[in-house]
């Protein structure tokens, strides 16, 4: 095992970082709170939340509430969506081979799916390519596009990659193919030579700059459907395929944690809903498979129990599986593939676990969580290359500085990123590009090739970056809270008018709220296999209401020596052999 520090690591023991209390950020009451919850007819704590998530405006308070697919941006405003249709639809009708080159997680491969099986229905020739994600890296590459050629392509689709494959596109048109990107991820200094790019950034005044790749896919596959409806309506077969793609394009927006505002939160909105009674062979076993009825989904359903099953795939074999999956017509294959993909998923937890136990130990043993630091690059031989973005998010969360864990097996060394609120993963590992083969992303999630003897360099140059571009307060954790009120605000009522405003997500977190001075109302039981999480009651002389805090086993015994003590939660309605009630999710207790 290899282990990197950089210059800056710290081995004293002394004032190092382990439970470090998180600093609540409560949100003040807004003055036009009274009023938008009059106009809209809600509780004055629901319209404090619309107006935390910048909504102020009954009409468009109105359409949060109920999100509409008429909202919905039109397919033609998507920058490049109708050219790229009309070449499609050239393809199609002339019978040439057509190949969709998609990323191999979820958002790649739900984009693939989308085009696919429209083309499919449309009569097209289409077949589809992925990279292998530890084999191949994330991108075009010049290898696949030479099979691919050989293969007889005479169209090629990039979803959800593309916009910085310069050299790829070069050769694609030395070989004499066509070239149509759909991208959504930030471009590079030079665009790649393609016949059409379909991405939001062409056009800085379109409304929905923070589109996932599956959107894009979905106004291209809109704009398509269009181009071969002569009314202004679609045939139904047309029309039902169109709605059941929505809910592909749903799992793909929540999957790459896009901002759910806007027409992201009206796609997932809608999308969910088709995700339920959804006819494609693939998803109905991937939801059977994973436990959920179908009924009530919602985007923790997509986040933790779809996405992973179709991420490990990718991270622990090859994503053309799930593809495969997305686009089968045979229910028992569908099943099996699903299945697989479920044992996959338990693999790729118990490869997860053990990884990030041996990177909190080398974080605590080198220094790493010293409070002088800024960042953590950790690098070792025996880690999974297709695992330890995961990972890289837990070390995040646990010690809120941005991550980078790189497997070091080989002399090429594959890493992953993420990052804190603030930092800009990306510029920070553009600026200490010199020691990197090729890198890409996003501000919050990146992903790096470098010489493994490189490693070194590279973290002490992110470290110095960090130190020059974050503050101690920006390293402090942080929970935001919509509003301090008293337990009597939330009744059963108020509840429900809150999950009105799911799906919830980036951009459109869990309403959380606090309330101080409680005090218990029924002795802390602590519960669950290893007694890690706590049930309890508290009550503020306003009412009392059951909670739930989830690991929070180890606050039992401090409950019970204090008077009172102070709550961050999540308001929801516990269902329970028939019987519903309010509950409160704690996720976070403080005391004086």
């Amino acid at each position: 095992m290899r282990s990197v520090a950089g210059m800056h690591a710290h081995t004293r023991k002394s004032k190092v970082l382990k439970n470090a209390s998180k600093q609540w950020m409560i949100t003040g009451p807004n003055s036009q709170r009274d009023s938008l919850a009059q106009s809209l007819k809600i509780s004055p704590i629901v319209a404090q939340v619309l107006l935390n998530r910048g909504i102020s405006d009954p009409q468009q308070g109105s359409i949060f509430l109920q999100p509409r697919l008429t909202e919905l941006i039109p397919p033609e405003k998507m920058p490049g969506a109708e050219r790229a249709a009309a070449r499609i639809k050239q393809a199609i009708e002339n019978k040439e081979k057509i190949t969709i080159y998609g990323d191999y997680d979820v958002d790649g491969t739900t984009s693939i799916a989308i085009l696919w099986h429209l083309i499919q229905i449309l009569g097209g020739d289409v077949d589809y390519y992925i990279p292998h994600r530890v084999d191949e890296g994330y991108g075009m590459n010049t290898d696949a596009v030479e099979y691919i050629a050989k293969a007889g392509a005479k169209l090629i689709i990039t979803v959800d990659c593309g916009i910085t494959a310069v050299n790829s596109a070069r050769l694609i048109k030395q070989l004499g193919i066509d070239l149509i990107i759909t991208d959504h991820h930030r471009p590079g200094d030079e665009l790649p030579e393609a016949q059409v790019i379909v991405h939001p950034a062409m056009n800085d005044e379109y409304q929905n700059q923070d589109s996932a790749g599956a959107m894009v896919a979905l106004k291209v596959a809109w704009c398509l459907a269009n181009a071969f409806s002569p009314g202004q309506r679609l045939d139904d077969t047309l029309r039902e395929y169109m709605l059941n793609a929505t809910g592909l394009a749903a799992m793909g927006t929540v999957a790459d944690v896009v901002d759910l505002k806007g027409e992201n939160r009206i796609l997932t909105s809608y999308g969910l809903k088709m995700l339920a009674k959804c006819k494609l062979s693939g998803v109905r076993a991937l939801i059977e498979t994973a436990g959920l009825t179908g009924e009530g989904l919602d985007s923790y359903s997509i986040g933790f129990r779809l996405a992973p099953m179709i991420n490990a795939a990718g991270r622990m074999g090859h994503a053309r599986l799930a593809v495969e999956l997305l686009t089968s017509d045979n229910d028992i294959r569908s099943m099996k593939i699903a299945e697989y993909l479920k044992q996959q998923n338990e693999q790729r937890r118990r490869c997860e676990r053990s990884i990030f136990k041996q990177a909190c130990e080398m974080i605590n043993n080198i220094g790493l969580n010293h409070p002088d630091r800024k960042s953590i690059v950790l690098g070792a031989d025996e880690w999974h290359s297709g695992v330890i973005g995961i990972v890289a998010s837990r070390i995040v969360d646990k010690y809120n500085r941005p991550t980078i864990l790189v497997n070091t097996s080989e002399d090429i060394a594959q890493g992953s990123g993420r990052s804190i609120l603030g930092f800009d993963l990306l510029s920070a590992i553009k600026a200490c590009s010199k020691h990197l083969i090729n890198f890409g992303g996003h501000t919050m999630a990146a992903g790096v090739r470098l010489s493994a003897d490189d490693l070194p360099k590279f973290a002490d140059d992110l470290e110095a970056y960090a130190r020059e571009n974050l503050s101690e307060k920006d390293i402090v954790a942080q929970i935001h809270i919509d509003a301090e009120a008293p337990l009597e605000h939330f009744s059963r009522e108020t509840v429900n008018q809150l999950q009105m405003l799911g799906p919830f997500g980036q951009g459109n977190p869990k309403p959380l709220f606090a309330t101080k001075g409680v005090r218990l109302a029924a002795q802390p039981r602590r519960v669950g296999a290893r007694s890690d999480h706590l049930q309890l009651a508290v009550t503020d002389n306003t009412n009392s209401i059951r909670c739930i805090g989830f690991g929070m086993g180890k606050y039992e015994k401090k409950l019970l020596e204090k008077d009172c003590f102070h709550v961050a939660f999540e308001p929801d309605i516990n269902h329970f052999n028939g019987n519903s009630c309010v509950q409160l999710v704690l996720s976070d207790i403080q005391f004086d």
